[in-house]
């Protein structure tokens, strides 16, 4: 159980999240939709205790995981497994290690040095990229592997921490739409089989009506839509991303976007 109340975020005398509440029963599949600035980053980061929260409480099966400190901190961030837009990988490290550095924070600063790492630990971490199709990848360096490689070690790193939630920011964002596609489906079939709550920040409506339970939308750090996939409607996206009148209500597409960076308006990003 996953209850949001009141979560505010200040930089300053700017708010980057304003009063967000929610809460989330089960393992669901909760996509965070909202153009650049709109707080979903802020959001995660807050609920992985990498940065603060000005004042509100997360609470997870009751406790408020903003109130931990310390050693408790550090073992919630264990059960909060994070997935970066830019993987966030060792280049130059092979991928079994890199998954290995999962459980980084249970092991001794000589171990870690020495790249001590018990045989369990290495069955399993190979056991895990073989889930993820990427097993003969194991002994390469990271950096020679295809972005959407990377972004399943990424995958692969976080699930070795076996957390309660996966937390991925923009996982798709720097992919093609074939390696966004393979990305999202394997965080939907961790979400399905091991019954883990993942919350993806997303941006496009379609990434979200396509593998989302639950849909929260986001703008100027507020929550403006809480719903269904299939409630995403046109009006609600305008909302969402504060779409012009230039906005193409007829337009429709399948594919999943391969960088949402691109010089694009917000309503065709978003339909793209």
């Amino acid at each position: 159980m996953l209850d949001v109340k009141d979560v505010t975020r200040m930089f300053g005398t700017k708010v980057a999240v304003d009063r967000v509440s929610f809460a989330v029963k089960g393992p669901a599949f909760v996509g965070i939709i909202g153009r650049s600035g709109a707080g979903k980053s802020t959001f995660l980061r807050m609920m992985n205790r990498l940065t603060d929260a000005t004042s509100g409480q997360i609470l997870v099966d009751g406790t408020d995981i903003l109130a931990l400190r310390g050693a408790e901190a550090r073992a919630w961030q264990s059960q909060c497994a994070m997935i970066f837009q830019q993987f966030n990988l060792v280049p130059r490290m092979d991928v079994a290690s890199n998954v290995l550095h999962g459980i980084l924070n249970r092991r001794s600063t000589f171990q870690t040095m020495f790249s001590l790492w018990p045989r369990a630990d290495i069955l399993r971490a190979l056991e895990i990229l073989d889930r993820l199709g990427i097993a003969e990848q194991a002994p390469k360096r990271a950096e020679a592997l295809s972005g959407g490689q990377q972004q399943r070690v990424a995958i692969a790193r976080a699930l070795m921490q076996d957390p309660k939630i996966i937390l991925a920011d923009e996982p798709i964002a720097s992919l093609d739409p074939m390696n966004a596609q393979i990305v999202m489906d394997t965080l939907k079939r961790i979400n399905v089989e091991d019954g883990r709550m993942v919350i993806a920040n997303l941006h496009t409506l379609d990434t979200a009506r396509r593998y989302c339970d639950r849909v929260i939308g986001m703008r100027d750090g507020r929550i403006v839509f809480d719903g269904t996939p299939d409630q995403l409607s046109t009006g609600v996206a305008r909302d969402i991303y504060g779409a012009d009148a230039s906005f193409n209500e007829s337009a429709t597409s399948t594919a999943i976007p391969a960088d949402d960076t691109a010089d694009r308006s917000y309503a065709d990003m978003m339909l793209s």
